[in-house]
């Protein structure tokens, strides 16, 4: 996706809150937007999501599966939990079983599968955020577009957002979030974006096969009895826990293609938790 020349004004004939940005999203790619309150950072994502329409300049997308993720999600709707992630994703083109079985093993991801069959206005804001981020992922979206979508979930939900946001990454997508917390998946972030005045500068340029010593430590576990994939990328180094688990602690320019190949392996291995690892591949201090 490529934004060019593109503005956006408060109003037919207001103020710019953004213009003049040139910006080129890379598949494959972590995008994190920052900037003070109030600079453009919501108008930047509604933009890439197709929210809003540029005043000024154009989007070219090659449109992607799009999936969006707003700071307060629009609970009083006359659904029940599963009953809107089923709709949403019969919008995307998934058909009704198919949409029934994405929507329960999201709730379930994210802890509200009892949740399921109560409407959404009777949620609280916790079980409503759970939703709203799974109505995102459930059609497998090819850009992710996170606004503020870890404030609200407990920590489990946080961490497992964090895993899916990964899975979508190693799997092609593009994501593009802002989140409060300057740690939200430090370490795998490829390019950071500050919004500034009216426009865009690259924060902390991540160009491909650059490594600035940071590490990513990636816990997995596989089906009974399956060994790691041959060849993994980056020659992660590896600790077994006694419960079958395994660590992979790598060079964070090498993550997401090691994230691609456990979650592509046949059969595949499920990511059990994505963190910054100390510089030292040992884990020592």
């Amino acid at each position: 996706m490529r934004l060019s020349g593109v503005g956006r004004r408060y109003g037919l004939a207001g103020p710019w809150v953004l213009r003049g940005v040139d910006l080129g999203l890379r598949p494959r790619s972590l995008v994190r937007v920052e900037g003070a309150n109030g600079t453009g950072k919501s108008t930047l994502l509604r933009l890439l999501a197709g929210i809003d329409a540029p005043t000024e300049g154009r989007i070219t997308r090659g449109r992607p599966r799009t999936a969006y993720v707003p700071e307060r999600f629009p609970a009083a709707l006359p659904f029940t939990a599963a009953g809107y992630l089923v709709h949403l994703g019969r919008i995307h083109g998934l058909r009704r079983a198919e949409a029934a079985g994405r929507a329960q093993e999201w709730l379930t991801r994210f802890g509200a599968a009892e949740h399921a069959r109560t409407p959404l206005a009777e949620l609280s804001k916790g079980t409503s955020q759970k939703v709203a981020v799974a109505q995102a992922l459930l059609a497998e979206p090819e850009l992710l577009v996170l606004d503020e979508a870890w404030t609200g979930l407990d920590a489990e939900a946080r961490g497992e957002l964090d895993r899916a946001v990964a899975e979508r990454v190693a799997a092609g997508a593009t994501a593009v979030f802002v989140d409060h917390d300057p740690r939200r998946l430090a370490g795998a972030v490829d390019t950071a974006l500050r919004v500034q005045g009216t426009g865009i500068v690259v924060a902390s340029p991540a160009p491909a096969g650059a490594s600035d010593g940071s590490r990513v430590r990636i816990e997995a576990v596989g089906p009974p009895g399956t060994p790691l994939p041959a060849g993994l990328p980056g020659a992660p180094v590896q600790t077994c826990a006694r419960d079958g688990s395994v660590t992979l602690t790598v060079a964070s320019a090498h993550s997401d293609a090691l994230l691609g190949a456990l979650l592509t392996s046949r059969p595949p291995w499920h990511i059990t938790q994505l963190s910054t690892a100390p510089g030292n591949p040992d884990g020592a201090a």
